[in-house]
């Protein structure tokens, strides 16, 4: 048996192809898992768990049908899907975790999150993470109707676009220094998280110990997944179909 773990999947109507492969991972290899975890950006916008859009009933009817095998679903908001709520997630049948969890992997205490707040680099981005992660702002953008909603996600969206297009891609990256506090922090030497779309397994040393960033990839082009068991931790494209 081993855990599986999925982040920036970026599902989105413009995209079909990536939601029929989420529904094919969700009937199949999602089911004989011990556990799934979306560590964020599950959706490419979301703006409220009151969106009558046709994708997220897709979305939650395939995660339903994994929790009701048996499977427990967890997941961790990302920049895209903040807004994701109780709501939306009971219909998922999944469970919301704090942006920063710590879960035992086999025996190895690791640290979960979505990854963003790694980039502290990014002040930009930092600067807007803080004023929509407000719950006072949360509540007033929630307040609005669905079209104006949908309008600033757009626009959000195509600011992101730009700012990613101008932007050193180093400073876009996590912060070698905001990874180690994170660690200390939470008293554990091994990482999940998401959001550069950098798949990669970075092993270094802390405070003179072993420790081990696992970065997962990105849906845009193919799927990507992290499959790990009491031996191995294994990062890989989904399998073609």
């Amino acid at each position: 048996m081993h855990t599986l773990f999925v982040s920036d999947l970026h599902l989105d109507d413009a995209r079909p192809h990536l939601v029929d492969d989420f529904e094919r991972f969700c009937a199949g290899e999602a089911r004989r898992a011990e556990a799934l975890y979306v560590l964020g950006d599950l959706f490419e916008t979301y703006i409220g768990d009151d969106d009558d859009a046709a994708l997220n009933a897709r979305v939650a009817a395939a995660l339903h049908d994994i929790s009701d095998t048996g499977v427990p679903v967890h997941f961790i908001a990302g920049n895209r899907d903040f807004l994701l709520g109780d709501a939306y997630a009971h219909r998922c049948g999944m469970d919301i975790l704090k942006e920063s969890t710590i879960i035992d992997l086999y025996g190895a205490p690791t640290l979960i999150l979505h990854g963003d707040v790694l980039c502290s680099d990014d002040v930009a981005y930092q600067t807007f993470r803080k004023q929509v992660r407000d719950p006072a702002w949360q509540a007033a953008f929630l307040a609005r109707p669905l079209s104006e909603r949908r309008a600033f996600a757009a626009q959000a969206r195509d600011a992101s676009r730009a700012h990613t297009s101008i932007a050193d891609m180093a400073i876009m990256d996590v912060n070698q220094g905001a990874v180690e506090r994170a660690l200390r922090e939470a008293g554990v030497a091994r990482m999940i998280h998401g959001h550069t779309h950098r798949p990669a397994t970075h092993d270094f040393i802390l405070d003179g110990q072993p420790a081990q960033r696992i970065v997962l990839g990105d849906w845009y082009v193919q799927g990507s997944v992290l499959r790990v068991d009491r031996d191995i931790a294994t990062l890989a494209a989904l399998a073609p179909h």
